[in-house]
């Protein structure tokens, strides 16, 4: 046909390759751009959450009082004071015939005057310091050490050499204290310084003597933490003055006593009350009320039948006993002696060992080797706490370090003017340290003391008492 433009073939082909390639390429650029935006989402941070306004909260009681650790409020414990089956044992060892042959045995040294006869070795004060210092060391089975405590005494004219007896059990711990019996071993006839006349002092006091052995035997069949003293004191019938020179030189040499405990006239007679009489000084402030109110407290746990009475006060009226010489150098000490004193025995003939009630005497020695085990086997005594008025009436905070073997504590708020402990509040050892008490009557004044337990319920010596409440800034004791 005339006119008309028809394309070769060969333009054909090379046009539709083209093309094909065009929309390959553009194809491929638009994947390409689709996965780069897709890519760049990807990248993109995710939305942030919407994190709530923080809410003030105050700081734990630990900061507010700069401890550290945490707080244990009104807490409750099984770990409480209780009776020891290993101190029963040894109390059911207290042998009645060996305390009948102790006070027969010292009787029969015939007089014990501190002006008796020192060379005799059958008759007078020095046969009977003999005898004792080796009795204490054959009962104490090569444990015991037993050495004499010298002085001179000078006293109305007279003088001679005098010596205390000392058996010393030494503790585990010899930083931990000192709990001493003592006893005093010479007597006298109606003259003061009578070295020849028959004086027997069975009851007054061969039955202090005899009860220091027994005690010194049972328990040297143990060890213990504390050290343990059994002290057969000299001159105490002139003045105290064997007690005095053992004060005193236990003080300048700093020796911690925690308890002095004198047996004096203990041996009882057929008939009289079935309980002791406990002589202590200022029972509501002093260390030696804090000793009497222990010993109380322990005695009623384990010999609840033969009770102990106190009396605040430091001996009967214009009697004096070897105790008063540790009291007035400021250490817990406390007299104990019988029920009901026979005034017509006392210095005479008649005071003799078939008068004494041997079942009665066996008990007071139960209470003294419960006492001085308890004290002896437990814990050491804490540290004195550090108390806390908390914000809240009738609140407070204890602190107190505690080492790690210390089942529990047994705390006291005791009323200022109560002479006896109240009941205890409990803590076991694991969470002691700081412990907060919610529930005190913010209208008393209290003394707050603590003492440590083992887990066999034995109870230890006390801390020094801190003083807290409405009469009174908290003050913590020395």
């Amino acid at each position: 046909m005339a006119g008309s433009l028809t394309a070769p073939p060969e333009y054909l082909y090379w046009y539709t390759k083209c093309m094909s390639q065009i929309l390959v390429r553009k194809t491929i650029f638009f994947l390409f751009l689709t996965l780069l935006l897709a890519g760049c989402s990807l990248l993109e941070e995710p939305p942030r959450p919407v994190m709530p306004t923080p809410i003030a909260t105050a700081p734990p009681l630990a900061e507010v009082f700069g401890l550290n650790g945490r707080i244990v409020t009104d807490p409750v414990s099984d770990i409480v004071p209780g009776v020891d089956s290993s101190i029963v044992d040894l109390i059911n060892a207290v042998s009645q015939q060996q305390l009948v042959a102790y006070v027969q045995t010292v009787e029969g040294f015939h007089n014990r005057n501190s002006f008796s006869s020192q060379e005799s070795e059958t008759r007078g004060i020095g046969a009977a310091r003999r005898w004792i210092a080796a009795e204490l060391e054959r009962v104490g089975n090569g444990r015991l050490e037993v050495t004499f405590d010298e002085f001179q005494l000078n006293h109305a004219g007279f003088s001679a050499p005098q010596a205390n007896i000392i058996a010393t059990l030494p503790g585990a711990d010899p930083n931990a204290g000192v709990i001493l019996v003592m006893a005093h071993y010479d007597n006298r006839s109606v003259e003061i310084a009578d070295g020849a006349s028959r004086a027997p002092g069975a009851n007054d006091n061969a039955s202090g003597i005899a009860l220091l052995i027994e005690s010194a035997r049972v328990l040297s069949f143990r060890n213990w933490n504390h050290t343990l003293m059994f002290v057969a004191m000299a001159a105490e019938e002139q003045g105290t003055y064997g007690s005095r020179h053992f004060a005193q030189t236990a003080f300048l040499n700093s020796m911690n006593i925690l308890a002095a405990i004198n047996y004096d006239g203990v041996g009882g007679r057929a008939g009289i009350p079935q309980y002791v009489r406990l002589f202590a000084p200022d029972m509501v402030s002093s260390p030696s009320g804090a000793l009497a109110r222990y010993y109380h407290f322990v005695g009623g746990l384990y010999l609840p039948t033969f009770p102990v009475i106190i009396y605040d006060t430091l001996d009967r009226e214009g009697r004096w006993g070897d105790h008063r010489e540790f009291v007035q150098l400021g250490m817990p000490a406390v007299r104990v002696i019988e029920s009901d004193e026979d005034p017509e025995l006392v210095n005479s003939v008649r005071d003799t060992w078939s008068l004494i009630d041997y079942n009665y005497l066996r008990q007071v020695v139960q209470l003294n080797v419960a006492v001085m085990a308890n004290l002896a086997g437990a814990p050491v005594t804490p540290s004195t706490p550090i108390v806390t008025n908390m914000a809240a009436p009738g609140a407070y905070l204890l602190t107190w370090s505690v080492p790690p073997d210390v089942a529990g504590y047994a705390i006291s708020f005791r009323p200022v003017d109560s002479p006896m402990y109240p009941s205890f509040r409990f803590v076991r050892g694991m969470v002691a340290g700081n412990v907060a008490f919610t529930d005190l009557d913010p209208t008393l004044t209290y003394a707050v003391s603590l003492t440590a337990l083992d887990a066999n319920g034995r109870i230890g010596d006390f801390s020094p008492e801190v003083i807290v409440g409405p009469s009174a800034q908290v003050s913590n004791a020395p």
